[in-house]
């Protein structure tokens, strides 16, 4: 496989990036991951805005809930509903576990919501599954 797929994390846990970049890396499978850190920059990343305008259209966000500035539900709402973003999947990568923000999450469009791992090595094989549910296992849309 030669091909790059393109992730976009919307992370604001430093440490949560660090792993899921190293456990992306150590799975083999060929990805870039960009980081942004808040809402603002995820919409300017996306709309390929001010620093971001050379930055690739990703092929999967990982969102996180809890995010400074933005919220993640208004993140997923506002993309799931543009017409040029709302077929890029999302998958909520959050450490919320309640049925209320699961609910939520999948009435405003996200394609899957897992629950983040306390413990490493569970986090690094959740990174591992994701990669390989969505790189290897489904089948994506061609980038527009």
């Amino acid at each position: 496989m030669d091909k790059y797929f393109e992730i976009l994390l919307i992370e604001d846990n430093l440490g949560d990036v660090r792993i899921a970049i190293e456990a992306f890396k150590e799975s083999k499978i060929p990805v870039n991951v960009n980081h942004v850190t808040d809402g603002i920059k995820a919409f300017d990343f996306l709309k390929k805005a001010s620093e971001y305008k050379n930055k690739p259209t990703p092929d999967l966000i990982l969102l996180d809930l809890n995010l400074p500035k933005i919220s993640g539900f208004e993140i997923l709402s506002k993309l799931k509903s543009n017409d040029d973003l709302k077929q890029i999947p999302i998958v909520i990568f959050t450490t919320s576990h309640t049925q209320e923000d699961i609910e939520k999450c999948y009435k405003l469009g996200a394609n899957s919501f897992i629950s983040k791992p306390i413990d490493l090595d569970s986090f690094i094989d959740t990174i591992r599954v994701i990669g390989n549910y969505w790189f290897h296992l489904v089948k994506l849309p061609n980038k527009s």
